[in-house]
């Protein structure tokens, strides 16, 4: 049966910065379709643990700072020693910097990159070598960005970062292919979390936004949700290197 090759039943997920928004909604729809899921935070993600107990989820509560990399052996041997196995990556977490250009600084620049772009390399390439040992291949899920496609405002670090993760969802996916492993990342649009609540409150800010958006809507992290299933199910294994904007028709306006 075709909704079959959606059951994650037994899967084990790691998913980063899911404490709130998007991470948070993509963590409890893996685990709705079936994923133990390893939820890797900076912070203790509360509100995620209490949706995931009560709806009776199995949630491993990992803490790590990604802003470095040495974190991360830790989270694949806290995830294999509890589950014995890993079948999909979920590389969310990530931060933004806002200062004109001509005044940004390295600081803000290296965090930036570090989280964005050099920790979603190193952790896929931590869970690959855990796939290939495995045997069976796995799904690695990056979270892009409509500045992937676009130069943005005052956030020049985040595009540059974000353009790099649809560069090397394509570039491990070329590499990885041959051991059953799929790359591909999801552009998410204007969701409403609280990163954009301060954009939803200004009246002419939102109404030009929704202006631009052909379903004239904000999405949800439910809306990122779905693809993010897809994309971890056996129904995608023939998606490699791809990156799906999910953004109400933005990019199409």
């Amino acid at each position: 049966m075709m909704l079959d090759s959606f059951n994650l039943s037994g899967k084990v997920a790691i998913v980063t910065g899911c404490d709130t928004g998007l991470g948070q909604g993509m963590a409890l729809g893996l685990a709705e379709a079936g994923c133990k899921i390893v939820g890797v935070n900076y912070v203790e993600p509360t509100e995620t643990i209490e949706k995931m107990q009560a709806a009776g989820h199995t949630f491993l509560d990992v803490r790590a700072n990604l802003l470095k990399q040495d974190d991360i052996p830790t989270i694949i041997d806290k995830a294999v020693t509890e589950f014995g196995r890993i079948d999909v990556l979920v590389n969310n977490a990530g931060i933004i910097r806002r200062e004109d250009a001509i005044n940004f600084s390295e600081q803000d620049w290296d965090d930036v990159m570090n989280i964005n772009s050099k920790t979603v390399f190193f952790m896929s390439q931590a869970a690959s070598k855990q796939f290939i040992a495995q045997g069976d291949g796995g799904k690695i899920i990056n979270i892009a960005s409509m500045l992937s496609y676009q130069g943005g405002v005052r956030v020049p670090s985040y595009t540059a970062s974000k353009s790099a993760v649809m560069g090397i969802t394509r570039a491990m996916a070329n590499e990885w292919a041959s051991h059953n492993i799929n790359v591909n990342a999801i552009a998410p649009g204007y969701m409403a979390t609280n990163n954009t609540q301060a954009l939803r409150e200004d009246a002419d800010r939102n109404k030009a936004i929704l202006e631009r958006i052909p379903a004239n809507r904000w999405g949800t992290p439910r809306d990122v949700a779905g693809p993010c299933v897809f994309l971890a199910s056996s129904a995608s294994d023939y998606i490699n290197g791809y990156t799906i904007a999910v953004d109400g028709g933005w990019l199409a306006r």
